[in-house]
C-alpha cells in the first residue's frame, strides 16, 4: 500500500532553507539573548509529531537562540505532565487531549507555547494484525483497541471515527499499551486493533504485517490538530525571554518539517531511532507554523461530545 504525502514546492523549500540560515548565522530576531534559563529539559513523545523539535535540535535552532536543550522521551503525554508538574521538564510536548482535561479538571494551569502537529492522511491510524478478519469499523463492535494512554488524544480520534461508521465508544473495549510494545500485542491478539501514529505504523507494517483499518484524519476529526508544545503557567511568568527564545526556534524547525520530509526523516533517524526502511514509508503530520485557537477549539469541543469533559471548555484559557 503507497500511503499519499506531499510536500511545497522547490521554492518554498528554498524560502525556509534561507529563513534557517540567518537563523543558524545569529541574524535577525533569532539571534536575541539574555535568557532567563538557557538550559532547558524538554520531554516528548518520540514520534512524527515531535519532528519539530528535532530538527530545531538537529539544526542548531536552540542553540542560535542561547538554549541548551536535552530532549528526553515521554511514554504519554499523561506521564509527561505529571513530571512537568513536579517541575522535572520546562516544556513537554504531546496530544492537546491530556493538557486540556488537566487544565479543565485538575487547575494545571498549563499553556501552549507552539503548535505540534495536525493530523495528515495516514499519519495516524488504527491497524490490525496480518490476516484479521477485521474488514470494517463495524467489525470493532465488541473488540478490543490499544492506546498509549486512556482518555488521550488517541483515544479521542478512534472514539470519534468509530462514532462516524455508526459504532459507540462503548462497544469496544480500550487497552493502554505503550507504542513500541503495541505491534507485539497485536502479533500475539493481546489486542484486536491498535491505534498509532508515524512511525509507528511503519514499524508495525514492517515487523508484523500490520494494515491499515481506519484512517483517523476523516470526517468530524480531518485535520484535526493534534500535538503542541506546553508549559506551565508559573514557568512562563518567570522565564517570558526563554519562552520566546524557545518558540522562535520550532517555529523555524516547523517551516523546515513543512517543506522538507528529507530533514523530517533525518531528525526522526536520529532521536527517535527510526530505520531508513520504515523513515522511506512514514507519512508525517502537518507542521504548523501559527497558534490557532480556533482550530484547537474543535479538540476541546470533540471532548466534551464524546465525554471526556463534563462542560465545555475555551481553549483560549491556555494560550502563552
Amino acid at each position: 500500500m503507497i500511503r499519499p504525502f506531499s510536500y511545497l514546492s522547490s521554492a518554498g523549500l528554498l524560502a525556509a532553507s534561507l529563513l534557517v540560515a540567518g537563523c543558524a548565522n545569529g541574524a535577525g530576531p533569532a539571534s536575541s539573548t539574555g535568557v532567563e534559563k538557557p538550559d532547558l529539559t524538554v520531554a516528548a513523545v518520540p514520534s512524527a509529531d515531535s519532528a519539530g523539535l528535532y530538527i530545531a535540535q538537529q539544526r542548531g535552532l536552540f542553540a542560535a537562540e542561547g538554549l541548551h536543550v536535552k530532549i528526553v522521551p515521554a511514554g504519554s503525554s499523561s506521564t509527561a505532565i505529571t513530571d512537568q508538574l513536579a517541575g522535572r521538564y520546562d516544556v513537554t510536548v504531546g496530544g492537546y487531549v491530556s493538557y486540556i482535561l488537566a487544565d479543565a479538571m485538575h487547575h494545571a494551569r498549563l499553556r501552549i507555547l507552539a503548535a505540534g502537529s495536525v493530523l495528515r492522511p495516514s499519519s495516524q491510524e488504527v491497524v490490525v494484525p496480518a490476516g484479521s478478519p477485521i474488514q470494517s469499523a463495524a467489525q470493532l463492535r465488541g473488540k478490543s483497541i490499544a492506546v498509549n494512554a486512556l482518555d488521550n488524544i488517541g483515544m479521542l480520534l478512534v472514539c470519534s471515527v468509530l462514532a462516524d461508521s455508526g459504532v459507540q465508544p462503548s462497544d469496544v473495549h480500550f487497552v493502554p499499551i505503550p507504542f513500541p510494545q503495541m505491534a507485539t500485542a497485536l502479533a500475539a491478539h493481546r489486542v484486536d486493533a491498535a491505534y498509532l501514529p508515524e512511525p509507528f505504523i511503519s514499524r508495525a507494517e514492517m515487523s508484523i504485517g500490520a494494515q491499515p483499518l481506519l484512517d483517523t484524519d476523516q470526517g468530524t476529526t480531518e485535520g484535526l490538530p493534534v500535538s503542541g508544545y506546553i508549559v506551565t503557567q508559573a514557568w512562563a511568568d518567570k522565564y517570558p525571554r526563554t519562552a520566546a527564545a524557545f518558540r522562535r526556534a520550532i517555529v523555524a524547525a516547523q517551516t523546515i518539517a513543512g517543506t522538507s520530509l528529507a530533514a523530517v526523516r533525518h531528525a526522526m533517524a536520529r532521536f527517535a531511532g527510526v530505520s531508513p526502511m520504515a523513515s522511506a514509508l512514514m507519512v508525517p503530520p502537518e507542521y504548523p507554523q501559527e497558534t490557532d485557537p480556533t482550530v484547537i477549539q474543535h479538540v476541546a469541543d470533540l471532548m466534551r461530545k464524546f465525554g471526556f469533559l463534563p462542560q465545555a471548555f475555551d481553549v483560549r484559557r491556555m494560550l502563552a
